[in-house]
């Protein structure tokens, strides 16, 4: 795809993700059934055309069916979109590891990770469900090691990983029963949203994408024998 193509995808996606967060501002439950399985698409959409590795739209769509079994207002839908967004941070993982080797600097963001893993984890667990807390921990585990792997490519993947742990920490809190902020689906999404368009600018920039040849270049160029 040229990149105009490209560039009308990424707007059709801000487009779904400012739909999606007005529709959750004011309250419009229907707004955000339809604008929101339209988000993950788009972005893998737009990354395919800037040409974006595969394993990116495979995160991405991973995370598309994470969103659509957490519309479900059932325990099992939540367990499997969970599973559905691990398998996307299996995809991160594995792209991270094309990344810059670690610095020494890096084992401080290591330890401020795990850190914040422990502590969250410990102060989650005795509001979480009984069936739910193995589950949402070995979950925990992964999205951590994601978030500090997303480090491997710069800032703006980093701030990527991060705004995706901030994310399901909110879910997490509203699983447990904490206190929540007023429209607490609005911040889950905005941060979510945030997070998956940063790591998807961030590994498009550090990996390198690989836009499609215009066609004029194409059909010049020799056919080898």
């Amino acid at each position: 795809m040229s990149p105009r193509h490209a560039r009308v995808l990424l707007v059709c996606f801000g487009a779904a993700a400012a739909a999606d967060l007005v529709s959750l501002a004011v309250g419009s439950e229907s707004g955000h059934t339809v604008a929101k399985p339209l988000l993950m698409p788009l972005l893998a959409a737009y990354v395919r055309a800037s040409g974006g590795p595969r394993l990116l739209v495979a995160a991405l769509l991973f995370g598309w069916g994470g969103d659509v079994l957490l519309l479900l207002d059932a325990e099992p839908a939540f367990l499997a979109g969970m599973a559905s967004f691990a398998a996307g941070h299996v995809c991160y993982l594995l792209l991270f590891r094309r990344g810059a080797p670690r610095t020494r600097s890096a084992r401080l963001v290591a330890g401020a990770y795990a850190l914040a893993l422990v502590a969250t984890v410990a102060l989650l667990w005795p509001g979480l469900p009984a069936d739910l807390r193995v589950p949402v921990a070995g979950y925990s585990l992964l999205l951590t090691a994601m978030a500090f792997g997303a480090t491997r490519l710069g800032p703006v993947a980093g701030a990527g990983g991060a705004l995706f742990m901030l994310s399901d920490t909110l879910i997490a809190t509203g699983v447990a029963e904490w206190p929540q902020l007023p429209r607490p689906d609005l911040w889950i999404m905005a941060t979510y949203l945030a997070a998956q368009y940063l790591l998807a600018r961030g590994v498009t920039g550090a990996l390198g994408a690989r836009p499609a040849l215009p066609a004029t270049y194409r059909e010049s160029r020799p056919v080898s024998t």
